[in-house]
């Protein structure tokens, strides 16, 4: 008489239910993975700005970057928070803060300007953050309708 294996009689036994269960955690990975490639994220911006507009839409998220905001007066927002005057000096010193905190030595950088901001706004931040030895720059508009 040959010995009873006793991995082999569980299999024997219950394969139909293991059989369920196997089927049933690759469904369970199906799901998961296409919600996850399927997903997707937006950012809400805390300030109300009227975005310029491009002929193609080149914004790409970038990981740990420092958002710089300026509404149509010409105020400064880093990261959503609203700076306490539009002077240089304070957008220096409240940049130089932020990028302390950041992992990343010169993390990358986004500015986002209304439409109707003045230009010397947007160059001011480019002059701050070159002197602050951030070289990676990149400006959101969305798409021209």
């Amino acid at each position: 008489m040959r010995p009873v294996n006793s991995i082999e009689t569980f299999i024997k036994k219950y394969w139909r239910a293991l059989l369920f269960a196997f089927i049933s955690l690759i469904m369970l990975l199906a799901i998961i993975i296409s919600l996850s490639v399927t997903t997707s994220f937006t950012r809400i911006a805390p300030v109300d700005i009227k975005l310029p507009t491009a002929e193609d839409d080149m914004n790409f998220p970038q990981r740990n970057a420092v958002e710089i905001i300026i509404d149509n007066k010409g105020r400064y927002f880093i990261d959503g928070n609203e700076l306490v005057d539009s002077k240089p000096e304070t957008l220096f010193l409240a940049l130089s803060q932020v990028i302390e905190t950041r992992s990343e030595l010169t993390p990358p950088l986004t500015i986002r300007a209304d439409a109707d901001s003045s230009y010397q706004s947007v160059i001011t931040v480019l002059d701050i953050a070159g002197r602050l030895g951030l070289k990676d720059f990149s400006m959101q508009t969305p798409k021209h309708k």
